[in-house]
Order: structure tokens, then sequence, then C-alpha cells
């Protein structure tokens, strides 16, 4: 049986039985029988948001930490310290607080956990080019063929990518070692923080077999409560139909789920490195109703997508509006248009268009405006002769542009801006 040190990488002969690693002394030792033939992985950051604040304020360390907004907002993210309390992300704000009332509360700050999330995806290609992120702290690695490159097994690599990711960004993350995605991403997630968990071909119908359906990929809370209508709580269970009855009784995921209980899965790692939307939200302190104030809300987060556009070089080919009701209840309402844009005045008569027809005396407690479609700067707001006014706005908008870069963002703003 393979054995290897979880801190310093190296194998470690399971014929002297020992505890310990002979090396460095650690006694974080993993084994398996196919820890040495695995190559996909699932490379997971750890609470990311609240690590991340840790790392930068030494005085919160050991505490309740959760990232999100005031009291009407909810979790971005939160330490193991607040989720051994009941803390999850998504959770309202005053949930939270129920559960972890001396939590010390930080609003987050999306760029600065954007740099730390590049330092460890530029880790991550130093390692393989076969990268597939899965947003700003994880990512699929496939290792096959590394082993020449950089002298060492996949496992053990994984290793030594974990420890730079600590030593040099200085935060943990946790590893899914398998021979697919889908089972990848399940055994990263068994053993955090710092984890290394494997499910290898050998083992993975045994460990599936007693898990709720509901660790299947793409099984929410709807698509759980209709299988347990069915008597299907159990993968096991799910086991006993064959592929068709589960097509014709739920559609097209039957397939999947057909699939994904056996521990299969066909998804190879595709690298992408795109940013596929930018987008910017707000959740109000009490209900909105009104279309004034709505439209007030709307117009910063117009121009913060507008900013990060021209500051990533995208330009955005299509508009999506996203708004929540005070009963959580979401609703989402897109427009491609006709050529794409830069400009926050665009992306707001397009999100003004969208939103109007849903203001009907609805409360709504978050709005949300994102650009789409992305593609490069170069085809952003071209001349349209079916709109002669086009090409005014966006020298207007270049101009004000100009005038904030030289003397600050509050230097020039438009009358919506203003109260």
């Amino acid at each position: 049986m393979p054995i290897l040190c979880r801190d310093c990488a190296i194998p470690i002969d399971q014929s002297l039985k020992l505890s310990e690693c002979p090396e460095c002394g650690s006694t974080r030792l993993i084994e398996h029988e196919e820890l040495n033939s695995l190559s996909t992985a699932h490379v997971d950051c750890d609470a990311f948001f609240a690590s991340v604040e840790k790392r930068d304020d030494p005085s919160i360390r050991g505490k309740e930490v959760i990232v999100g907004g005031g009291k009407r907002g909810v979790v971005a993210a939160c330490c193991y310290v607040a989720r051994i309390k009941g803390v999850r992300s998504a959770m309202p704000m005053f949930e939270a607080l129920k559960r972890c009332p001396n939590a010390v509360i930080i609003p987050p700050n999306m760029e600065k956990y954007k740099i730390v999330g590049m330092q460890v995806r530029a880790l991550m290609t130093e390692t393989t080019p076969q990268i597939e992120p899965i947003s700003i702290d994880e990512a699929f690695l496939d290792l096959s063929g590394t082993e020449k490159l950089h002298k060492a097994t996949p496992a053990q690599t994984l290793i030594k990518l974990i420890k730079r990711i600590e030593n040099e960004v200085g935060i943990s993350a946790s590893i899914g070692l398998s021979f697919n995605k889908f089972l990848a991403k399940i055994a990263s997630d068994l053993d955090k923080p710092r984890g290394f968990s494997i499910i290898g071909q050998s083992t993975a119908m045994e460990f599936l077999t007693d898990k709720q359906v509901g660790l299947l990929w793409g099984v929410g809370k709807v698509l759980q409560e209709k299988l347990a209508k069915d008597g299907i709580d159990t993968i096991g269970q799910l086991r006993r139909f064959d592929e068709t009855t589960l097509v014709k009784r739920y559609g097209v995921i039957g397939q999947r789920l057909y699939n994904f209980a056996r521990g299969q899965d066909s998804r190879t790692i595709t690298p992408s490195s795109y940013t596929k939307s930018i987008s910017a939200e707000t959740t109000f302190n009490i209900d909105i109703s009104d279309q004034e104030n709505l439209l007030q809300r709307l117009w910063p987060l117009c121009e913060k997508v507008s900013k990060r556009l021209k500051t990533e070089d995208y330009a955005g080919g299509g508009v999506t509006l996203k708004l929540k009701q005070s009963d959580f209840k979401q609703i989402t309402r897109s427009r491609s248009l006709s050529s794409p844009t830069q400009l926050a005045e665009e992306i707001y008569r397009v999100a003004k268009g969208l939103l109007e027809p849903e203001i009907s005396g609805r409360k709504f407690r978050l709005i949300g405006v994102g650009a789409t479609r992305l593609c490069a700067s170069e085809q952003a707001d071209q001349p349209d002769f079916l709109d002669p006014k086009r090409q005014e706005r966006a020298d207007i908008e270049r101009a004000m542009d100009a005038v904030r870069d030289r003397f600050g963002g509050e230097a020039i703003v438009k009358g919506r801006s203003l109260k």
C-alpha cells in the first residue's frame, strides 16, 4: 500500500509501519492502493474569503469570522470556527448572527480576493497547464503526463503545490484525488481544512452506496425531494433503476443520475481561463418597491460593471438583471445587445428596460446587474447608423472617465447619482 507524507511528499516504506514521517516528523500520512496512479484532482482553498482576512489581520485568528454584508445581507463566507456553530455561506446575516453573536463581521473585498485567487491560479499553472477553474478559489487539475516534468507522481506534485500555496500565499487548501471530476470534487470536501482525500476506482461504488442522493452534482433541494417521494434517499437505492427508467421519470438529468450513482463521469478537464461575466449587486437595508429608488440603486452598479469591463479589456454582448424579493425568491432577466459595449450608460438603459416590467408593487431586498457574452474590448461601442446618438454618449462617458482618472472617482458624476 503506497504511503506519502502530506507535508514533505516523500514516499514512506510501508514495511516499516511508521506512524510519522522519518524525514520531517509529520504524522499527516496518507495511504491508498491507487495513490500512485490517480491523476484527476480538485483543489479547493479552505474558507477562502475568511482565510484571506485572517491572514491579513492576526488579531482575528482563532475568532469566529464572517465575511458578508450588514444585517440585511447574506454570508459570503465564514471560517471553520463559525461553521462549527452552524453558519453557512448564503445564510441570511441575521440568522448567522443569532448563531454567532460575537463573530467578527468583515465586508467582502472582492478586489483583494481576486488578487489572491490569481496568485493561487499562477501556482496551479506552474503545476500543469490542464486547469479548469470553477471559481476564484477552486479548480480541477489533470496531472496525467506530468511525472517526467516534476519527477514525482501526481499525488506528490499536489502535496508540493499545497505547500507552496501555504508558504507563498499564506492560506490553506484541500485536495481531492480520483479518476474523474465528479469524485475528485466530492473527495476535496471530505477532510477540510488542509485535507487530502482519495476515492479510487476499487472503492468508489462502496463509498457512494450509503450516501444521500443530495451528494450528486445537479441534485438540488427540489430534485432531492422528488427522489425522496419515489423512495430514493441514498445513492445505493438509486442504482436499482436502469437508465431508461430514470430518464423517463426525471428527464435528461436521469442519465447523469444513472452514471454518477455508479461513479462514472465522462467529462474531461477543459482548460479555461476566461471570464464569463462581470457583475455587481447590492442588498438593501430596507426592502424597496418603488421604481425611482430601485433605478437610483441600479445606476452605480452599472458604473461598477462598466469600470471593470474597461479595466480588464472586455466588452459585454449581453446584460443580465438580478432581483431578489423579500421572500428570497430570485428573478433573473437577460437581453442580448445589438453590439458589445463597455459603457455604463448603455448597460443602464438595457437594465432599466428589464427592470421596469418587474415593478408591480413587489418588494425587493437585492438588485444586481451583469455584463455577459464577454468579448475583446476592440469590439466595443462601434458607431451605429440606427442610433446616431450612441457615439455622442460614448464620447461623453469617455470624457468623464478621463476626468475621474485625473481627479478621482467623485470629480464628475451624472445627475442620477445624486439622491
